[in-house]
């Protein structure tokens, strides 16, 4: 499993250095005049699909696949509308936002009516604060969790913020919160016994580590994910 997991969060690495090799070599070309600028910023939406493609291999969880495949699907009709493909007016399709926010939230639902379904003793509509799964777009998010059993999860915050408060919370051994940080901001609070290990890739963005090291280590937290234009901050 903690294999599987450096091997993902290497990939995506990989594919963000990539990237950014990719961009350099384009205004690099641009300087020398060998190539007209001009025509490589139609293809920006590419961005889009490169952050969702990161995004669907970093996650664990369905709302994480299914934001990823969301900024994926919008890159490519971007690309496709630019080369003339298909046609679509900003002004028109606007409403599908509306549509897609509301099928997220019901997916949520839903997918939290499941979870009661297979864990003991959790009721309907409530949630396993043992696990995370938080998401924040266009919006801000706060949640304060007690359970002395934390197991980790996903944190994803796409032009919002999410606070996570978790002072009063305990690990057993080791957990991992695999963040995602889009033109927004993440911020955990976690107790003065914990060890924090910051495994995160920013990207014009910033990861910041304000705690304290504990004596004793037996408690660690590893917080890893991309930070894209956005930031995110762990501190006591």
């Amino acid at each position: 499993m903690k294999s599987d997991m450096k091997n993902r969060s290497l990939s995506s690495q990989v594919i963000m250095g990539a990237i950014a090799i990719a961009f350099g070599i384009v205004f690099l070309l641009d300087n020398l005049d060998i190539w007209d600028f001009r025509h490589a910023i139609h293809f920006w939406p590419t961005i889009l699909i490169v952050i969702g493609l990161v995004k669907i291999w970093d996650s664990r969880t369905s709302s994480g696949y299914l934001i990823g495949g969301a900024l994926a699907t919008v890159g490519v009709l971007m690309i496709l509308h630019r080369l003339g493909y298909i046609y679509f007016n900003i002004r028109t399709m606007w409403p599908l936002f509306l549509i897609g926010v509301g099928g997220f939230i019901i997916f949520k639902a839903l997918a939290r009516r499941n979870r009661a379904d297979v864990v003991p003793g959790l009721k309907a509509g409530e949630s396993d604060d043992s696990v995370v799964d938080i998401t924040a777009i266009l919006g801000g998010f706060e949640r304060r969790i007690v359970t002395q059993d934390f197991r980790g999860g996903e944190i994803t915050a796409v032009m919002g913020g999410c606070e996570l408060d978790m002072r009063d919370s305990s690990i057993k051994g080791e957990a991992v919160i695999n963040v995602f940080a889009v033109f927004g901001g993440i911020s955990i609070k976690v107790p003065r016994d914990w060890t924090v290990v910051l495994h995160g890739t920013p990207i014009m963005g910033g990861f910041d580590e304000k705690t304290n090291a504990p004596p004793d280590a037996s408690k660690r937290l590893i917080v890893k994910g991309h930070a894209i234009m956005g930031g995110v901050e762990v501190r006591n």
